[in-house]
């Protein structure tokens, strides 16, 4: 981790305030420090980024989950964590922008998935079909978050003011009983709210 260590001291808008050398210790920083975001090896000495993630968005809904990884973003263990309330991925060979992008975006609560991952998702996602108790707004703050729309794109697009979308999407996580906008866009798959392609192509 020495190199992302430096990539992001390196940017001036980015402010790392802790490292752990496990998955255990980072969870309890986590609790301590109360970080925007934290990036996560999938593959971990002690419990793997799975089991990060599902501590960390359970006891701190508004930290985001990024996952680190080798393995390919059609993997089943990154699968397991995007499903467990990571907001997206980066492949360790990835270029340093695409890091750096991906970070901003989780630091805007937009949803970070590729075509190939969403593809890969997809039909895990559409069955059982199921109904969202949401209301007509709710379910169009929905459909533009879960194509990873942010908050203040949301409001300009809906016309709305960005604290009445923030609202929004705390009742639509309520409603749908999950802990993640990434698990919300899952929902919206499985209710045909929102199809592949649109997400595919967003």
């Amino acid at each position: 981790m020495a190199g992302l260590r430096a990539v992001l001291e390196a940017e001036l808008e980015l402010e790392m305030v802790g490292e752990a050398g496990n998955g255990t210790t980072a969870v309890s920083l986590a609790r301590k420090l109360r970080p925007n975001i934290i990036v996560t090896d999938l593959l971990l000495a002690d419990v793997d980024g799975v089991a990060v993630t599902q501590s960390v968005r359970a006891e701190l809904p508004d930290t985001q989950v990024i996952i680190l990884t080798t393995v390919s973003e059609e993997d089943a263990s990154v699968v397991r964590a995007v499903r467990a309330g990571a907001i997206g991925y980066a492949l360790k060979k990835a270029q340093i922008d695409v890091l750096l992008q991906t970070i901003r975006s989780a630091a805007e609560g937009q949803v970070h998935l590729s075509p190939r991952a969403a593809a890969r998702l997809i039909p895990e996602m559409r069955s059982p079909k199921v109904h969202l108790p949401l209301s007509d707004r709710e379910l169009e703050v929905l459909r533009k978050l879960a194509v990873g729309r942010t908050n203040k794109e949301i409001a300009q697009s809906l016309h709305i003011a960005e604290s009445t979308v923030k609202s929004h999407v705390r009742t639509i996580l309520e409603k749908l009983g999950v802990q993640s906008r990434t698990q919300a866009a899952f929902q919206a798959l499985r209710s045909d709210v929102l199809t592949p392609n649109e997400l595919q192509a967003a």
